[in-house]
């Protein structure tokens, strides 16, 4: 048997290209009684043994933070990737630091050596105030390095541009599931940032297990992880046409005296920009172990990739970009909502009364946006927070950051991008294909939109004013 293969993140920081993903712990503890660390610690020690080095957490993945610190102390090898998945809203620096030591002290070390960020809404410019503060910790020796999760492509490249050094972006991908293989493949190979596939196995329904199985239902008979990709099924056309993805694995799995299980982690194995793929284990319960290492015997042919393609024909695309299951109908969580997940959305900026109507404060960094009736107007708007530019030099980039503030201001005066009837941009005239694009992907078709004399002031490419009437 081949052995298990590393491949390097960023300096400083190699992976086994098979990640052990702990968040199955939360699902084991889902009746209230916590996973004992050391003899959950102990039953993953094997898999180190195999040369599965590196450990996947999250600070709400139950007690998982915990066992892979008591696993890494056993087996100092060991590497362990975390994440900091923070309510929506404001988070100071305060808030930050607090995050980061409690993951230190549950895994106990002084130094992170990857954090992982996840930001529920764009529209809230809190995701770029968080990822600024984590830089600093970074600066300070308390994290090695910075990746984020559940990204979409057009923010991932933002917060690249924007000086953010993220050497990675965890987000689902399968034979189900092919989001990332687009624009989102093409932003990782531009900045060098690395793929990390969760969801490769559909939560163990990409198995030989559930070939010609009974449709299950979604229901507490499955793990979470179960009843989430089961809603993926559902989006991409159901039972029968996951049937025949599942025939095809099969077939191609025959050939080469493999598992299906294994024929769905080679293939998203082998997809360019992908680093490596989280496989999740249940401490204490079943091991696949014997089956993972056959995933370094083998590699996908001509023939082989073809006839998965032809069954993936069959599906319908997952909707949305790569984390929208998370930000949009239709939730696909184990829910199929976020009641699980987050207990409210915040308005992105305050609001106050004034003698106009509501207006937002100006610390919002608005010249103007203020709501009088039905009738909205939201002016100046540059790719500037905090007296910071987002986007770095690029266009697009800055366009897409200032949509998105535009986004949270009709929001915080109880409002939304359907409403938007007028835009008018200020941008040099070569910009202006660029910018009309990035709005057109954006904005809502009714929306007149229209490029207007004046430039906005070095170094912003993009100005815009917004009216929208609900």
């Amino acid at each position: 048997m081949s052995g298990v293969e590393r491949t390097r993140l960023a300096a400083g920081l190699e992976v086994s290209r098979v990640l052990t993903g702990l968040w199955q712990v939360a699902d084991q503890e889902r009746g209230g009684a916590a996973l004992e660390t050391e003899r959950a610690a102990r039953a993953l020690e094997p898999a180190v043994d195999a040369g599965f080095v590196t450990v996947d957490v999250a600070d709400h993945y139950g007690s998982a933070e915990l066992i892979a610190g008591a696993l890494q102390k056993r087996r100092p090898e060991v590497r362990v990737l975390t994440k900091w998945v923070p309510e929506p809203g404001v988070s100071s620096r305060r808030d930050v630091e607090a995050a980061i030591r409690r993951s230190l002290d549950r895994i106990g070390t002084d130094r992170l050596a990857a954090l992982q960020f996840h930001a529920w809404s764009y529209p809230d410019p809190g995701w770029l105030d968080c990822l600024f503060h984590l830089m600093e910790f970074q600066a300070e020796g308390r994290i090695g390095h910075l990746g984020v999760t559940n990204f979409d492509a057009v923010h991932l490249d933002l917060a690249l541009r924007s000086g953010i050094p993220l050497v990675s972006n965890q987000v689902c991908y399968s034979l189900l599931d092919r989001r990332p293989a687009g624009r989102m493949t093409e932003v990782c190979r531009r900045h060098g940032v690395g793929l990390l596939a969760y969801g490769t196995l559909a939560g163990g329904l990409l198995s030989d297990r559930w070939l010609r199985a009974a449709e299950p239902p979604i229901d507490d008979s499955l793990t979470w992880s179960q009843m989430k990709y089961r809603r993926f099924i559902d989006q991409a056309g159901g039972w029968d046409r996951f049937q025949a993805v599942l025939r095809a694995a099969r077939r191609v799995a025959d050939r080469y005296g493999v598992s299906i299980a294994n024929v769905a982690v080679r293939y998203v194995l082998e997809q360019p920009a992908v680093a490596g793929v989280i496989v999740g284990a249940r401490p204490g319960e079943r091991t696949h172990l014997e089956d993972n290492l056959r995933l370094f015997d083998f590699a996908l042919d001509e023939r082989s990739r073809a006839e998965l393609a032809e069954a993936q024909a069959g599906l319908d695309p997952i909707p949305g970009d790569c984390g929208d299951e998370y930000r949009r109908p239709p939730y696909l969580t184990a829910s199929g909502d976020l009641h699980h997940h987050v207990t409210h959305f915040p308005a992105p900026y305050a609001a106050r009364e004034t003698a106009r109507g509501a207006e937002l404060d100006p610390q919002a960094g608005f010249r103007e946006a203020v709501r009088t009736g039905p009738d909205i107007r939201v002016a100046g708007v540059t790719p500037t927070h905090r007296g910071r530019l987002l986007g770095g030099d690029d266009v697009r980039a800055q366009t897409h950051f200032v949509v998105d503030r535009i986004e949270g201001a009709l929001q915080s005066l109880d409002a939304e991008m359907a409403d938007a009837v007028r835009v008018e941009s200020r941008t040099r005239e070569n910009y202006w294909p660029n910018v009309l694009a990035v709005l057109r992907d954006r904005l809502p078709s009714t929306a007149n939109v229209a490029r207007v004399p004046g430039q906005p002031s070095h170094p912003h490419h993009i100005e815009i004013d917004v009216e929208a009437r609900t």
